[in-house]
């Protein structure tokens, strides 16, 4: 690559990490702040909390036509076009002062962040290739694991201010998306030549304006067929997403058990968990340069099986940083090694919609978490959720175990 080119490469990747810290800040911002919301609106619990899941809703349900859309007329133009309707959106709290309209930001904000978190998928497999795109994965992991710890701390404090004041943390996505225009370049048309897709696959799965529906989805199943590993990616990926809420919403419960009630307090136990995957996300690239993305995979699930297990044995304020500091080094692994596994299972031409498929089943996940672990809590505790949890991340070391002896040691 020559030395304009490498200085371009550069730029768009800074351009595109910082990107990826908007699409955790998209909920996380508000977290801090949804009691104030509560109140100056006048609404429910239920209702003020919808406030921060509305837009992982739209997520999922908006993902597959962006990511269509993508494969038609490639990533750059929907990245650019998703940060303004998620600066627009996510800024619009900072003038509304009804419930309602509120609710419909969230919604266009949900567009916005389907765009730009599928597109920032898209760019990176174009825009890099080989050890530059397995660093650049990293770093994206890293952005999203800065944003999990930073934003809300920011949010927290302009929440001091006033309800509506976190909303203009949003407006940062406009001059980004101009910042974004001058300096993220159009990739190269893909070519499809993949040795891991065969050309029967590629005419299989080529889209054409005139596709029904059922044909759509017939394709799609054939493709699920015969790569049957992205199926076993994406539920990689739901049940990291899936694990990683457990945190969220149960941790700072179990917190209150050992003395630590304060919500300043707690946004920094939430702060470890993710500036620990971001260390190992940014040193993703070194540690794929020596073993196996499922030797990773196996690391970060037998982490959280540790993390986990020891929750019943935690005490002490101090020793409680253990579990949330080994499942993030976990998720700063497990992220960018699905990325990077969707991108050598799905053809060449569908990257975008396969991508898209990733983000809808992560915020399925996140969004299933409290409904499946919540009701274990009456009868378990908060650390027996926990030690659920645990259960779940041991199978998971079992099935890489039963997988690397199955298949090549380069997956």
């Amino acid at each position: 690559m020559a030395d304009a080119e490498q200085s371009t490469a550069g730029t768009a990747l800074w351009v595109i990490v910082a990107a990826a810290t908007l699409t955790v800040m998209a909920g996380a911002i508000l977290g801090p702040v949804v009691p104030q919301i509560q109140s100056a609106l006048g609404v429910s619990d239920t209702a003020a909390g919808l406030i921060i899941t509305t837009h992982g809703g739209v997520i999922v349900l908006a993902s597959p036509a962006v990511g269509a859309l993508i494969d038609r007329i490639g990533p750059r133009r929907p990245f650019i076009a998703g940060l303004v309707i998620y600066g627009l959106g996510g800024g619009a709290g900072l003038v509304v002062d009804s419930y309602l309209p509120l609710l419909a930001s969230r919604v266009v904000l949900g567009v916005g962040t389907a765009a730009v978190y599928t597109s920032i998928t898209v760019l990176l497999y174009q825009l890099y290739e080989g050890q530059a795109m397995e660093r650049a994965l990293g770093y994206r992991s890293s952005a999203n694991s800065a944003g999990a710890a930073v934003w809300p701390l920011i949010g927290g404090a302009a929440g001091t201010v006033s309800w509506n004041l976190p909303f203009a943390v949003y407006l940062v996505a406009l001059p980004l998306g101009l910042v974004a225009l001058l300096t993220v370049p159009e990739p190269a048309t893909t070519t499809g030549d993949d040795d891991e897709i065969t050309a029967s696959d590629d005419s299989q799965t080529t889209t054409e304006a005139t596709t029904t529906l059922r044909e759509r989805l017939t394709a799609t199943a054939t493709i699920f067929g015969r790569r049957p590993q992205l199926l076993a990616v994406y539920l990689l990926y739901f049940t990291a997403n899936t694990l990683l809420y457990v945190v969220v919403v149960f941790y700072p419960q179990f917190l209150q058990g050992v003395g630590v009630d304060s919500s300043a307090a707690i946004s920094l136990y939430l702060a470890a968990n993710g500036a620990a995957g971001g260390v190992t996300a940014v040193a993703y690239d070194r540690l794929r340069s020596r073993v196996s993305r499922l030797t990773l995979v196996g690391i970060a699930v037998g982490l959280w099986t540790i993390g986990f297990a020891s929750v019943s044995l935690i005490t002490t304020a101090m020793s409680a940083l253990l579990p949330v500091v080994l499942f993030g080094a976990g998720i700063g692994l497990v992220f960018p090694s699905a990325f990077a596994w969707v991108e050598r299972f799905a053809p060449a031409a569908k990257q975008g919609q396969f991508s898209a498929y990733l983000a809808s089943v992560g915020y399925t996940g996140q969004f299933l978490a409290p409904v499946v672990f919540g009701p274990l809590v009456p009868g378990l505790g908060v650390a027996g959720v926990f030690a659920v949890g645990a259960a779940v991340a041991a199978v998971g070391v079992v099935v890489v175990i039963a997988t690397s002896r199955s298949t090549d040691r380069h997956l």
